[in-house]
């Protein structure tokens, strides 16, 4: 009991460090996103409006994740037994694509202002910039602890993080401009802001992908989980073996185990209960378990 306990109180602890996390970046994006939009505006500079963008998606990305954290602590109903939880999984995907769709549209103005460069002050891009190396590498910060435990939360932490990058390589090349007057650098830039989004989105899309289609999470091997259910004293056998997320944090687990022929009811139960303990190492929270005796295989098949 104590355990458990600990447990909810580890979880609940997490999701509220996770939430102020998410409020703090969707407030501090948000601001460096009309500051970077009114100068990009002002100066004319392609590759401050793409990196704007580019933030603008991430302040989505934040928001649409907080929102998934809120609808995980809906409980279930007669209509949604898991409640709400693969919202998580969706909005992931759905996020994903958008920076997608960014990427098009930034490669596109990218390569009509590459043939007709801007006249662009390099220093003010380079000073605008720099705050957005400051802003997203904080914000990026506040996800590190967690990024492994949930897929909105990596997904977050690497947008911020390529953010910082992309920016710091934007004031680079303000530096540039401002000493050599190569004006269509700023068209560059932006080209390297998309390659940036696309590398750090493509693993996303495919991870929320398999999700939403009920594959197997990454980070759990299904041989492993067959490898180590034989291992546990009385199971003969397992197969019918199904795992999938029901959200971005929570995976779920069916399987039929063959266990020895005279194996009691309490043996049985002992079983289950060392299998279930398991699998809460590997990630799987929820596991529903059909036992059979040896012998019995047949009669249970055939059902």
């Amino acid at each position: 009991m104590e355990h458990n306990h600990t447990h909810s109180h580890d979880h609940t602890v997490t999701i509220t460090r996770i939430t102020t996390a998410l409020v703090t970046g969707i407030v501090l994006n948000l601001l460096f996103v009309l500051i970077e939009t009114g100068y990009g505006l002002y100066i004319h500079s392609l590759s401050l409006l793409s990196d704007a963008g580019h933030n603008l998606t991430d302040v989505a990305t934040l928001a649409l994740s907080l929102l998934a954290f809120r609808l995980l602590k809906v409980k279930a109903n007669k209509y949604y037994t898991y409640g709400y939880r693969k919202t998580s999984i969706i909005i992931a995907l759905f996020n994903a694509l958008v920076l997608l769709i960014s990427v098009a549209v930034i490669i596109y103005e990218a390569i009509q202002r590459f043939f007709q460069p801007q006249l662009t002050p390099g220093i003010t891009i380079a000073i605008i910039a720099g705050i957005g190396v400051l802003i997203n590498s904080s914000t990026a910060f506040l996800f590190l602890r967690n990024k492994e435990k949930d897929i909105n939360i990596r997904s977050a932490y690497l947008h911020l993080l390529s953010d910082a990058l992309v920016s710091f390589g934007i004031v680079i090349g303000g530096i540039v401009i401002f000493y050599t007057q190569w004006f269509w650098i700023d068209s560059v830039l932006s080209l390297l802001v998309a390659v940036v989004i696309l590398y750090t989105s493509w693993g996303i899309l495919r991870d929320s992908l398999r999700l939403s289609l009920d594959g197997i999470p990454a980070e759990i091997d299904l041989d492993d989980i067959k490898t180590m259910a034989l291992k546990i004293n009385g199971i003969q056998k397992i197969y019918h073996v199904h795992i999938w997320a029901i959200s971005s944090t929570e995976n779920a687990l069916t399987a039929h185990l063959v266990l020895e022929k005279n194996t009691s009811h309490e043996e049985e139960q002992k079983i289950k209960d060392i299998f279930r303990h398991e699998l809460l190492h590997k990630n799987i929270h929820h596991a529903t378990l059909e036992t059979e005796r040896e012998n019995e295989g047949t009669v249970s098949k055939s059902c």
